[in-house]
């Protein structure tokens, strides 16, 4: 198996909540609450959930964006979880970042020259010369008119200026991308032209994503794995195929449910709809036990007292759920057992 480029294990992001004249901590909103995956090289791990979730608070967190709560991150074998945000410089040409509204992410008074070159400037010592002819060949891998180099971001669609996002994240030939719902904000039209255009880069750049998206369909078609959160939490990470059609955690059924079949002969072999009750509880205050234990149509009484382990299910198929507390697959690797399993005194973890 192709080593990981990405591990993750038990990455939590709080932030504070202060009140009162004196502006004491009072609290903390658990964004990402002991999330553990690997991302294996040359693979795109979709990470999808409702919105509110902690999906792109996760990715920001990953590139360590923010400082992390607790946890550990390694990418491309160096451990970044802890560092300052000055030695990270170094890594920042690996990792890099591709933003949900590109309008916002794009500053207004740079050319696209200025914007696709600026990490060139900064992480580089090209000449001018030099950095305007890698501009150049930026703007043609990702569709651009080389002519339209001196143009403002507001003389571009949404899908072009999608388009100057990714050159600017592809201008230092990184490994590692983090796509945060990257089509979210573009007309449906324009959506599969952006995918397309991911999967065309990553089959001729050996890329590896982190692709962010509520969108389950446009998911299903870029991944490889999908990772489901809720409430800050992993819930399930499985193979794609397995994932879609034979889910094992109950919020998973119910988000794969509510996906529209495009198909008129497939309609009538679409699963019923799952109707959720109630409201997601507040990251500020989860539930005892499960977080989703207060909207799971399957519910038990173990499930308002105990969080359920996120564990291997099936061979690589991983699911937190009490439904699955018998069923103890064969091969279970220590690795990733390690982030996820309370090790009991004077007892060996599962091998």
């Amino acid at each position: 198996m192709t080593r990981p480029l990405v591990e993750v294990r038990n990455l939590k992001m709080h932030f504070p909540v202060h009140a009162g004249i004196l502006r004491r901590q009072v609290g903390a909103v658990k964004a990402v609450d002991g999330v553990s995956f690997d991302i294996v090289e040359g693979e795109t791990l979709g990470l999808v959930g409702e919105s509110g979730c902690g999906k792109s608070t996760c990715g920001r967190a990953v590139l360590r964006l923010y400082d992390i709560t607790d946890g550990e991150i390694i990418v491309d074998g160096r451990a970044i979880g802890q560092e300052s945000q000055m030695s990270l410089r170094t890594m920042r040409p690996t990792m890099q970042m591709v933003f949900q509204d590109p309008q916002a992410s794009l500053n207004p008074r740079m050319t696209v020259g200025a914007i696709i070159g600026e990490p060139l400037s900064e992480h580089t010592r090209m000449s001018r010369a030099e950095r305007i002819a890698r501009v150049g060949e930026l703007m043609d891998q990702v569709g651009l008119n080389r002519t339209f180099v001196n143009r403002y971001p507001h003389e571009f669609s949404g899908g072009q200026r999608q388009r100057i996002g990714i050159a600017r994240a592809l201008a230092l030939n990184p490994k590692f991308i983090v796509c945060d719902e990257p089509i979210a904000a573009l007309d449906v039209s324009i959506q599969a032209q952006v995918v397309n255009l991911l999967e065309e880069l990553q089959g001729r750049l050996g890329l590896t994503y982190l692709f962010i998206s509520h969108d389950l369909s446009m998911v299903r078609h870029i991944a490889d794995r999908v990772a489901v959160m809720y409430l800050g939490k992993l819930v399930e990470l499985a193979p794609r195929d397995a994932l879609y059609d034979t889910p094992l955690h109950p919020y998973t059924e119910a988000l794969l449910s509510a996906v529209p079949e495009p198909d008129p002969a497939k309609a009538g072999q679409k699963r019923d709809r799952i109707v959720l009750q109630g409201d997601v509880p507040s990251p500020a205050n989860p539930p005892d036990g499960c977080n989703f234990s207060t909207r799971c149509p399957r519910v038990m009484e173990v499930c308002s007292r105990i969080d359920p382990e996120f564990r291997e299910v099936q061979p690589g198929h991983w699911a937190a759920c009490h439904l699955h507390d018998s069923i103890r697959p064969s091969g279970t690797t220590r690795r990733h057992t390690e982030a996820t399993t309370m090790v009991e005194p004077n007892k060996e973890s599962n091998p």
